[in-house]
């Protein structure tokens, strides 16, 4: 008697053993933690929303007190027209010059936005080079361009300092940091033994990205000032050190333009949404956190981040969440990491530390993930510009 046969072929021994039907790995889909601006229309307020005009008042004022003085743009202003008219003429006539051959320059960082801080008289350009930039060169560059200035009329003393990202150039009242490039064909030929680091040369290209798509999309004035007051919170609680000046322009420009009216929000409203998102978990492995517009394949900015930093600037923004809720806004403006390391009491609420979520493994040497992207637009080579 013949042997059944089924589809695929004639039916072995009872001894097979079946398989499992094969079961594809599910996509890995990043999402977005919840945002009460963007899910607002399904929750609709049963009571009016408080005043908040005392904390909008201290959000100005800080603001105010960041804000460089008239006297300190002026100073800022002065040397970079300077040193950009130094560029200019070398580059239409560069004489007996042949260290290198200059494509263009422009101005990035936090002067050319508007979003300076008192007290950091800091300017930044960025040079391209048509040449490779070699460190000699660098060198003769910034020589070159102190003459210059010296031969354009410059009184004040000027004083030049080489480092490995090109130079700078200051006097007693601003400083101008010239950060050297090539252009983009050159990349490839770069030698780390003669050349300027890859990376660091990458950061400079997508630094004068930045500024360009700053200047198109950032430009209203409340981003503004709301970059200026992430800057500060940066500098004041170290659990925020991690966050370049990159991932905050985008954080202050989203927690401000995307809503559902895509109307700039009040800043009172958008400092509160930016600690909301940052403790739900925006800059967490899983999220979809922050595509950055200036790079392809929809790159997330937060995953050069390690994910030591990432719990830790979690945790920061969960404890200042917590004091922002129970009124202690004027100890977030003014404090420092004590408030996320100490328990405090607010309005008879007792606001205690938290503990950090992540361990780094014993065997890993940088508790770096899946998560992580080693060549993140230069952002980790980009935590010098605008700080």
């Amino acid at each position: 008697m013949a042997r059944g046969r089924g589809r695929g072929g004639p039916i072995r021994g009872g001894g097979g053993v079946m398989r499992a039907p094969y079961k594809p790995k599910p996509t890995y889909v990043p999402r977005h933690p919840f945002d009460f601006i963007l899910c607002e229309p399904a929750f609709p307020r049963v009571k009016p929303a408080p005043n908040e005009d005392a904390f909008t008042q201290a959000l100005m004022k800080r603001n105010a007190d960041l804000s460089p003085t008239p006297q300190e743009q002026a100073a800022v202003l002065s040397l970079v027209t300077k040193i950009q008219n130094a560029f200019d003429n070398l580059i239409v006539a560069p004489g007996n010059f042949d260290s290198c051959q200059v494509d263009e320059s422009r101005q990035v960082g936090s002067f050319k936005k508007g979003t300076m801080i008192s007290g950091h008289n800091v300017a930044d350009i960025v040079v391209i080079l048509k040449t490779l930039p070699t460190k000699e060169c660098v060198g003769a560059l910034g020589n070159r361009i102190i003459e210059d200035l010296k031969n354009a009329g410059a009184k004040e003393a000027l004083a030049l300092i080489t480092n490995d990202r090109g130079f700078e150039i200051s006097n007693t009242d601003a400083t101008v940091r010239v950060l050297v490039t090539t252009v983009h064909q050159n990349l490839r030929k770069l030698d780390p033994e003669i050349h300027l680091d890859f990376r660091v040369v990458q950061s400079h290209l997508a630094a004068i990205r930045h500024s360009r798509w700053f200047e198109e999309s950032a430009h209203h004035s409340s981003v503004k000032v709301l970059i200026r007051l992430l800057r500060d919170l940066r500098n004041r609680f170290e659990g925020f050190e991690p966050l370049t000046p990159w991932m905050l322009d985008l954080l202050a420009h989203s927690s401000i333009m995307n809503n559902p009216s895509r109307q700039a929000l009040p800043i009172n409203v958008a400092f509160r949404r930016v600690l909301q998102l940052l403790a739900s978990g925006l800059f967490l492995p899983g999220s979809s956190g922050i595509t950055d517009p200036c790079e392809g394949g929809n790159l997330r900015v937060h995953t050069s981040l390690t994910l030591e930093q990432q719990d830790t600037v979690c945790l920061t923004a969960q404890i200042l969440v917590r004091i922002l809720a129970h009124g202690g806004y004027k100890h977030i403006l003014e404090g420092n990491s004590r408030l996320v390391t100490d328990t405090s009491v607010f309005n008879g609420v007792v606001v205690s530390p938290l503990d950090k979520a992540y361990e780094k493994p014993l065997d890993s040497k940088d508790g770096e993930g899946e998560e992580m992207d080693a060549d993140n637009g230069g952002d980790e080579a980009m935590e010098t510009v605008e700080n």
